[in-house]
């Protein structure tokens, strides 16, 4: 009895074709490209970063989720805004301690643009909020404001 490819009892007629690719090739980890953060400093202010802008998110999904579906009337609004109030002063404070990161392009350039990406799109639902809910999401829309120009400014800056 011959035996086939791998112990098989009758051979495969692809047996000499046969091509070996590891689980890296098939899976493209191997070629897969990556943006590696720039410094240590701008690692651990983008997973801030992340925190700042997900959490608010995250309560907004639940308040909705959670009053919608699972009858728990405890999640008010409040539960869902002043998280989404408060995310953007934690942003600022975030951008004022790591605004070396943005006068140095060669350290900070992913953190720069995350920051004014999620501020900007935190500034509609905070200006809801001004309106329709509590006048003191006007301190949130001036932190974003803040942010994008500040932002401006330190690159203008460090361009000159």
């Amino acid at each position: 009895m011959k035996s086939g490819v791998a112990g098989e009892p009758y051979p495969s007629p692809f047996a000499s074709h046969q091509v070996q690719v590891s689980s890296k090739e098939f899976l493209g980890v191997g070629d897969m490209a990556t943006v590696p953060a720039k410094s240590t400093e701008e690692s651990r202010a983008m997973r801030y970063l992340a925190a700042f802008t997900l959490v608010p998110i995250l309560c907004f999904a639940f308040q909705d989720l959670g009053s919608e579906y699972w009858g728990m009337d405890w999640l008010t609004y409040g539960y869902a805004a002043w998280p989404m109030m408060i995310g953007p002063v934690a942003m600022l404070l975030l951008f004022v301690k790591n605004r070396e990161l943005i006068r140095a392009p060669e350290r900070g350039a992913n953190f720069s643009q995350a920051i004014r990406i999620a501020a900007f799109l935190y500034l509609i639902p905070n200006l809801f909020a001004a309106f329709g809910y509590s006048w003191l999401a006007v301190v949130s829309v001036m932190s974003i404001v803040t942010i994008l120009v500040a932002d401006w400014q330190l690159k203008k800056r460090a361009r000159a």
